[in-house]
């Protein structure tokens, strides 16, 4: 290669070290109150990752720089030298973007009063994920906000950018949605996701529910759909076993669309139709928690949307969906996959906590004596409040004023327990 073409690629490299010098850890440049921090087992999670990030890079950069000056380098072409900077460059930016992707959810933090919230939010998340008897090792869960009706998560141990395993959840919440108990509905939804990866919940479901395809339960039509919507559904699942009534809510507030995109069909489309989503969640509802709410608010979300002037072949379809839904709550609520040892997950998500009765007595002790609120778990205050409204006795301003009381308070107390 000759002197020029090798001086001009390794001042490129070069200015690739000096601007990853620039790339700081965020303890370093996000100014946040400390309440609004994130958990102290992400902060070292994200902070590990991208650190191992930007020594990897430093290693290829160094190692591109003694490649030039060596023998093999100095008989390459030009060409060949700027084929392999390409390649270099493009790592560099794909690590460039996981840092980008973390700074997104970080910045938030500094938002006054959102800073701290999203901490609150990230306790709660923290809880609806852990399980008592150690079926799995519970990855740190981090939210944000961003517009649009509806949560999603970038699941922990998964693919980043650029290479590399993503050590945290991070779960994207919708601002609409700040803050009532809908927004348990949503963020515990995403928190289902993981947990059903944790325990390869959808891979355990999805045999029986092949095998029901061809076993004369139903139109074989029926069980596929199912089957292709498994993932959504188990979320679904998770959510009312955390929640109760607050994620049927929450379902409802997500997809009350136009009429045309309730009832919208996409066989490429993981979530369920919304119309058939919503019966589903009070079907499973009604298997976890018997009350007569779940036949009123099934008979509310049909008056909403009546299915009269459907097509045919629609309707139809919809009425033999409906048809199963008993079936599969039953399914999904006595699955006892290998990854709980032989348990449901019913059992191990303690729904007998979360009974309107039991829920309803809560409310009412809590109203007089306030601090024993405090006092409980995360998802079990979110049940109670969502419980509440569904019963009309909390209405929506007072409700916004407990939750943000609350969410302030969680990422208070895990700020002082860190540290």
């Amino acid at each position: 290669m000759n002197p020029y073409a090798t001086w001009m690629l390794a001042q490129e490299a070069q200015a690739l070290l000096a601007r990853l010098a620039r790339v700081q850890p965020f303890a370093l440049i996000e100014p946040m109150v400390p309440a609004a921090a994130l958990l102290a087992p992400a902060q070292r999670a994200i902070e590990g990752q991208l650190q191992a990030g930007r020594q990897d890079l430093r290693a290829m950069v160094r190692t591109f720089l003694a490649w030039l000056h060596s023998a093999a380098g100095r008989r390459a072409t030009p060409a060949q030298g700027q084929r392999r900077f390409s390649f270099l460059r493009l790592k560099f930016n794909a690590a460039l973007a996981q840092f980008d992707m973390f700074s997104d959810v970080v910045t938030q933090r500094s938002e006054h009063r959102n800073g701290v919230w999203l901490s609150g939010l990230d306790v709660a998340s923290a809880d609806a994920l852990a399980l008592p008897g150690h079926y799995y090792a519970p990855p740190p869960v981090i939210c944000y906000l961003d517009r649009g009706p509806g949560a999603a998560i970038r699941r922990a141990r998964t693919r980043l950018p650029g290479g590399g395993e993503n050590p945290v959840a991070i779960i994207r919440v919708p601002r609409e949605r700040m803050i009532g108990s809908s927004i348990a509905s949503s963020l515990f939804h995403e928190v289902g996701h993981q947990g059903a990866a944790l325990l390869d919940l959808v891979n355990s479901l999805r045999p029986v529910l092949k095998a029901l395809q061809t076993g004369g339960s139903g139109p074989p039509m029926v069980w596929r759909l199912w089957e292709r919507w498994i993932s959504e559904i188990v979320a679904d699942f998770w959510a009312l076993a955390r929640v109760g009534v607050a994620a049927t809510m929450g379902l409802i507030g997500v997809v009350s669309l136009p009429r045309v995109f309730v009832f919208r069909l996409n066989v490429d489309d993981p979530h369920p139709v919304p119309w058939i989503r919503v019966m589903l969640s009070c079907a499973m509802g009604q298997l976890l928690y018997p009350h007569p709410q779940w036949r009123r608010i099934a008979f509310l979300w049909e008056s909403f949307y009546p299915l009269d002037g459907l097509a045919p072949q629609e309707r139809v379809l919809l009425e033999q969906l409906r048809a199963s839904l008993p079936a599969l709550a039953r399914l999904l609520a006595l699955h006892r996959p290998q990854s709980l040892r032989g348990s449901s997950l019913p059992e191990v998500l303690k729904v007998c906590h979360r009974q309107p009765a039991y829920l309803d007595l809560l409310y009412r002790w809590w109203a007089r004596r306030p601090r024993y609120m405090y006092q409980a778990s995360p998802t079990l205050v979110f049940a109670v409040i969502g419980q509440a409204r569904a019963n009309g006795k909390l209405n929506p301003e007072h409700e916004s004023v407990l939750l943000g009381r609350l969410l302030t308070y969680w990422a208070l107390r895990s700020t002082l327990i860190d540290h």
